[in-house]
């Protein structure tokens, strides 16, 4: 059994880490609020930009011509995987990497991994994986310009036939509690099919034609869902960490009780125990 002085010790230290694990919370609380006022203020022009996108491609004569709709066998396929830099956030990295996992697994494609964040960066690297681009150290605000970087990068590849598919994985902010795996593909574009009960638009296009806009539109579009994917990861990865550090903070007092009881227990039974010794010496003398 441990003696006095090291579950004092011991006490110590938890009471400390229980003061770092407190201080992390409220660190990600703050960031994860302006997080979430962000993805949450970006989800309305996301949703927009999809539906002017369906109305135009649905507008449009001969867009299926346009090098990023045309449907190819996904001989190569590539996934853009977001997770955080950091860890201390539960199993938010874990469930995007597992889901990335089984679409690997049950893939005969060739793969390529677009990663963004160190997390997916070591893991997939470690295990031989071809890694095409990693963005990591990025920190806790999302530009668009990497967003942008990382569009390029897909269109142009796409465009050149070097990927047939192309799929970003990342955790969707569903609310504090929940951040939810997801999968979604941006190449070949995928334009929204129109609701037929819907008030319908007719555009005056500039330029022109409508396979013009389309033109233009497209590589936004692509941008755009992968800047929103990197704006619900950082909020989702921010609310887990606030959620993981919480709960740490809980099992640090949980823990100090705990070894404090014990503490309290060793040092009364020392004291027993010295009692004894004294009362069976001073019988031993009488």
């Amino acid at each position: 059994m441990a003696s006095v002085r090291d579950l004092r010790r011991r006490v110590k230290s938890t009471e400390n880490m229980q003061k770092i694990t407190k201080a992390m919370k409220a660190v990600a609380a703050a960031k994860m609020r302006r997080a979430q006022d962000t993805v949450q203020a970006a989800r309305p022009y996301s949703k927009r930009m999809r539906a002017v996108l369906g109305r135009v491609a649905s507008a449009s004569t001969g867009s299926a011509n346009h090098p990023l709709l045309v449907v190819r066998d996904p001989n190569k396929v590539a996934y853009i995987i977001v997770t955080s830099d950091a860890g201390l956030c539960g199993g938010f990295n874990g469930n995007v990497i597992r889901m990335t996992e089984q679409l690997l697994k049950g893939s005969s494609a060739d793969i390529s991994l677009i990663t963004v964040g160190r997390k997916s960066y070591d893991y997939f690297r470690k295990r031989g994986y071809k890694i095409e681009k990693e963005y990591v150290g990025l920190g806790d605000e999302i530009k668009n310009s990497t967003a942008r970087e990382i569009g390029s990068l897909v269109i142009n590849k796409y465009s050149e036939a070097e990927y047939d598919e192309v799929y970003v994985v990342f955790s969707q902010f569903v609310n504090v509690l929940v951040q939810r795996p997801t999968i979604i593909k941006v190449l070949p574009a995928e334009p929204p099919e129109q609701d037929e009960n819907a008030v319908k638009v007719n555009y005056i296009f500039e330029p022109p034609t409508a396979i013009a806009v389309l033109a233009e539109l497209l590589p936004k579009y692509i941008e755009n869902a992968v800047f929103q994917a990197m704006l619900e990861s950082k909020a989702g990865e921010l609310s887990a960490r606030m959620t993981a550090m919480d709960n740490a903070t809980k099992n640090a007092s949980d823990m100090i009780s705990s070894l404090t009881l014990t503490m309290n227990r060793v040092r009364q039974a020392a004291i027993t125990s010295e009692i004894s010794e004294i009362v069976g010496g001073a019988a031993a003398l009488e």
